[in-house]
């Protein structure tokens, strides 16, 4: 049975073959679109339709019997429910007319149902309490680094000074040098003075003579 026969098949059932067509893609669309966004889609009584990954691996080219290596990929997977089962195997009987009697499904079973929503919470409360923690990180991360940088400025401030109160101390000595020059010069002023006298002396000596 392909596609244009199911729709033919439950024609019928749903006031006719367009009202049918748009019943099948509806369900299609549904189910392809829960199952690549990686839920789940449980129907009770029929069957359930995953997504699985498939790690890489080695197979075997059937053609040349080469090894060839496969990537890793993702697969959709369908599982059958306990009463398609039993009705397959003939444990039990399936019904000449009418619709096949199956378990009723839970509210929301199609698109994954509340187990699915719980686990959708789960991991975005997850996704948060992340995002918080890393954000308490960076926070931490960004104080300790300012704590450092200031800790480093006031080592610096610190050396500072201790160089300006150096060069003002050896100001002080080199200053404290000079000073006994000056006054060794200012005692040898006198000196000069009194040899002037003298020499005045000797011409006046001499003009006498």
């Amino acid at each position: 049975m392909n596609k244009a026969q199911l729709v033919e098949a439950i024609a019928d059932k749903v006031g006719g073959r367009q009202q049918a067509a748009d019943a099948v893609d509806a369900v299609l669309d549904a189910i392809v679109r829960a199952v690549v966004g990686g839920d789940r889609v449980s129907v009770t009584g029929f069957g359930s339709f995953e997504k699985v990954e498939r790690p890489a691996r080695y197979a075997r080219n059937p053609q040349t019997g080469e090894r060839v290596r496969v990537k890793k990929t993702s697969v959709p997977r369908f599982r059958a429910g306990q009463g398609f089962k039993d009705l397959v195997s003939g444990s039990k009987k399936l019904p000449k007319g009418g619709e096949i009697s199956v378990k009723k499904a839970p509210k929301g079973s199609l698109t994954g149902g509340a187990a699915i929503k719980k686990a959708a919470a789960k991991k975005a409360a997850a996704k948060k309490a992340a995002a918080k923690k890393t954000t308490a990180k960076k926070t931490v991360a960004k104080k300790t680094a300012a704590k450092k940088t200031t800790a480093k400025k006031t080592a610096a401030k610190k050396t500072t000074a201790k160089k300006t109160a150096a060069k003002k101390t050896t100001a002080k000595k080199a200053a404290a040098k000079k000073a006994p020059a000056k006054k060794a010069t200012a005692k040898k002023a006198p000196a000069k003075k009194a040899t002037t006298r003298k020499a005045a002396a000797k011409k006046t000596t001499a003009r006498k003579r």
